[in-house]
């Protein structure tokens, strides 16, 4: 075959292919309704993240997935007893939340305890209110917070056998936004500022209406 044959080929092979990725592209952010909000490559929406669950919330009422997250919510994983990562990542979701309000979104602020060994109702009730008045903190047996973790496909590892109530669990640490009808969306990384996350949970909250 001629050089100039095989250029064209190749030419030819070079357009195609960018005509299919444009078109999967596309097609993904066709597919995907919060492409023009998503940071992530994740696509929320499919229930690969998330799952039903029922735990123990800080007023010591066993409460449902679909009553906790009702609402647009902010889901952390985390610890009471955590001495800098988890208080400064929650605060940070209290107020995005509050921003959201003042921009007229509803939005709640949730807290799941991966050390239910130490966080009773009462001491997540104290840790919830400080932070934020419509926070929610939930907790449950160490079966039960296994298995939300693992349905969030999060990682926390409480260490075996702590020779005090001193010690440290390693975990995760994104935020989930999660909406009704949709489930999880989205990964909120721990670098985003309490602005950033607020204007990006907007920006699916107000695509979801306009779903709908």
């Amino acid at each position: 075959m001629a050089a100039s044959g095989r250029l064209a080929i190749a030419a030819t092979a070079t357009v195609v292919i960018a005509l299919v990725a444009t078109y999967s592209l596309t097609r993904k952010q066709e597919l995907d309704g919060f492409a023009s909000c998503r940071a992530t490559n994740v696509i929320g929406g499919s229930g690969a993240i998330g799952g039903a669950f029922t735990l123990t919330d800080e007023n010591g009422s066993r409460v449902t997935d679909k009553e906790v997250l009702a609402k647009p919510a902010l889901v952390y994983f985390g610890y009471t007893y955590c001495p800098d990562v988890c208080p400064t990542d929650s605060a940070r979701n209290a107020e995005a939340v509050d921003i959201l309000e003042e921009n007229g979104h509803e939005v709640t602020p949730v807290f799941i305890s991966v050390d239910p060994r130490r966080d009773t109702p009462e001491v997540l009730k104290e840790w919830t209110d400080y932070l934020h008045p419509r926070m929610i903190g939930l907790t449950g047996s160490e079966d039960e917070i296994k298995a939300v973790a693992n349905d969030y496909k999060t990682y926390y590892k409480v260490p075996d056998a702590p020779a005090d109530d001193s010690y440290l669990v390693d975990h995760m640490t994104q935020t989930y936004l999660m909406l009704p009808g949709y489930g999880f969306v989205e990964f909120f990384s721990r670098d985003e500022t309490a602005d950033q996350v607020a204007e990006r949970t907007a920006c699916f909250m107000d695509a979801a209406q306009s779903e709908n």
